[in-house]
């Protein structure tokens, strides 16, 4: 089955280099912020997709277990080496377009900082919703095309492509902005209501950042993020959905295997072999590393 491209940070040092060395800990508690105001105070199960290193992980200690989804190993080995091997982690390399869990097993779900490496948004965005129950949170955080910078450049002649228009633009290869309208479109279509949005990084700014300490800026970007609720010009836009329908008492299984369905086929009833999983119905094995259970690739 053909799938879109996937950006792989396999071997990348992106939790040192980017956020601890390269200059963002205003973002950083700026979406710290934002996340504490759309989070639920507790649940069962949540997905954190594109969870990288774990950057946010310890931010969601609400939830009774979490499982950290990321296209590369390696990120997930460096977040278990910051959050421990225990029952409350369960660490899973997989593909977003192919995720390996059963229908409507999570309560809530983030993505944050991953939605723009998507190829075909509305594709990932599906495969989350097949895994929420009836009104389960998912927090979407997405890149914003209708920036004021893309705004100023297009008005200028400083860049061809239109900022008001709802297509994706990709600015760099598997890196793209999203206009919200687009991505409330999308959401809406999906099952999923708009609960709440906040606008994230008015301030990010190179001047600003060397002249005002961090965590000042992001209380001031604190208080402009309900602005969110009326008007999105801010590169980065936070937003709280909710699958319709009821809540349903779900009780979720108590052996990790049996979150899990295979990729290839859908079926629910893998095998645990120790070293991977099997799934008896179209034999595909799927390996477990050092506690990673890698869903990418089946094993020859």
């Amino acid at each position: 089955m053909t799938t879109p491209p996937v950006c792989n940070y396999e071997g990348a040092d992106y939790q040192q280099s980017f956020w601890e060395q390269g200059g963002r800990e205003y973002e950083d508690r700026a979406e710290a912020i934002a996340l504490k105001r759309m989070l639920p105070k507790s649940g069962k199960l949540m997905l954190e997709l594109g969870a990288g290193a774990g950057r946010n992980t310890s931010r969601y200690a609400g939830f009774e277990r979490i499982v950290l989804l990321d296209y590369s190993t390696t990120q997930l080995a460096q977040a278990q080496a910051r959050l421990g091997h225990s029952d409350k982690y369960i660490y899973v390399a997989a593909d977003i377009y192919r995720l390996p869990f059963l229908d409507g097993l999570f309560d809530s779900a983030t993505m944050i900082r991953a939605l723009h490496h998507m190829a075909d948004a509305t594709k990932a965005l599906s495969q989350i919703r097949n895994v929420l129950q009836p009104n389960a949170v998912f927090i979407l955080e997405f890149a914003n095309k209708l920036n004021l910078k893309s705004i100023l450049r297009y008005w200028l002649g400083q860049q061809d492509w239109n900022p008001f228009t709802l297509e994706p633009v990709e600015f760099v290869h598997l890196n793209f902005d999203f206009h919200p309208q687009a991505i409330r479109n999308w959401l809406g279509e999906l099952g999923f209501s708009i609960e709440k949005i906040l606008t994230v990084s008015h301030f990010r700014l190179g001047l600003l950042k060397r002249l005002v300490p961090a965590k000042m800026l992001a209380a001031l970007d604190g208080l402009f993020q309900p602005t969110g609720a009326l008007w999105q010009f801010t590169p980065s836009v936070f937003l709280k959905a909710k699958v319709k329908g009821q809540s349903q008492n779900i009780e979720i299984p108590l052996m990790v295997i049996d979150m899990f369905k295979c990729p290839d086929c859908g079926s629910g009833r893998l095998q645990d072999k120790r070293e991977h999983f099997l799934c008896p119905i179209c034999q595909s094995r799927w390996a477990v590393n050092d506690g990673i259970y890698d869903f990418r690739e089946k094993m020859k």
